[in-house]
């Protein structure tokens, strides 16, 4: 009867103890195990969190509590920085509703706009070439909509579109608050995709000086090409792509450089309120089709 009890139990015999395989051994194993593999793993995430300190800081502001104050409120980010704005900026004067957004995004909440710095670069880049018409696609809040407006040459015309029509409404409103009316400054709502096809026909573009790319990075390539299938660019057109570094846009640098029509330079920047991240605008000059 000895038999049967060691087979139930576990595993005996001549010169060999009392054994428990399938409980008692594992359990002591991973108890020992778990504490050595999180301290071999400690000075990996100690380095990464210090290396990368920025990245998660604007993870934080641009994602997690953006998030949490939307939820709050009820209002988008730009909706808040309008109010904002209606509050502590001059009507009419655009330079003081740009710094009140600059102070609004620092100290408040991270609006993700240009900035600036990349403002300045812009803004002397539009003096310089004195566009009879720019072409932006990206308005968002409206940040970079005024800096043109502000740089262009009299009788100067600026088409800006936004696919985001909650968005727009902002915008359009910070515009009209700024003091430029539609025959100067005419934004429209819609994709980039559907509305450069139409800005000959329907908005009496036929060519745009100076092109502002500041919507979303993985749409400059596609966008760059129907402007010119769609002979938008005259020679010597100044085409400006922000984020081209951060989040990046590989595909279209790498374009410009090797397709033989633009000649390319690149202004290395840092985010707003972010320096040590790294960014950049390009400017491209057209060179022409052929």
């Amino acid at each position: 009867m000895g038999t049967p009890w060691r087979k139930r139990r576990g595993i005996a015999g001549p010169g060999l103890p009392h054994l428990s395989c399938a409980l008692v051994f594992p359990k002591a194993q991973v108890g020992t195990m778990s504490p050595a593999i999180a301290l071999a793993f400690l000075p990996l995430v100690v380095t990464l969190l210090v290396r990368y300190r920025h990245y998660f800081r604007l993870l934080v502001r641009t994602v997690l509590l953006r998030s949490l104050r939307d939820c709050l409120s009820g209002l988008r980010i730009e909706e808040r920085a309008f109010s904002y704005v209606l509050t502590h900026a001059l009507p009419g004067d655009p330079g003081h509703i740009l710094t009140t957004l600059d102070h609004w995004s620092s100290h408040c909440e991270y609006l993700s706009h240009m900035g600036p710095v990349k403002g300045q670069i812009l803004m002397r880049l539009v003096e310089e070439k004195a566009p009879a018409c720019v072409l932006e696609l990206g308005t968002y809040c409206g940040y970079s909509t005024l800096l043109i407006a502000r740089a262009l040459p009299p009788g100067g015309r600026l088409l800006t579109v936004e696919r985001d029509p909650r968005t727009a409404a902002v915008a359009e409103k910070l515009i009209r608050l700024a003091g430029f009316d539609e025959r100067m400054v005419e934004l429209i709502v819609g994709s980039s995709e559907e509305v450069i096809p139409c800005l000959r026909t329907q908005h009496q573009l036929n060519r745009a000086d100076l092109v502002l790319l500041a919507h979303r990075p993985r749409c400059y390539l596609r966008d760059l090409q129907l402007l010119e299938a769609h002979a938008l660019l005259p020679a010597g057109a100044t085409v400006l792509a922000d984020h081209v570094l951060f989040p990046g846009a590989p595909r279209f640098l790498q374009y410009a450089k090797s397709c033989g029509h633009y000649r390319c330079r690149l202004y290395h920047t840092g985010l707003p309120d972010f320096p040590a991240i790294k960014d950049g605008i390009a400017q491209l000059t057209y060179a022409g089709p052929g």
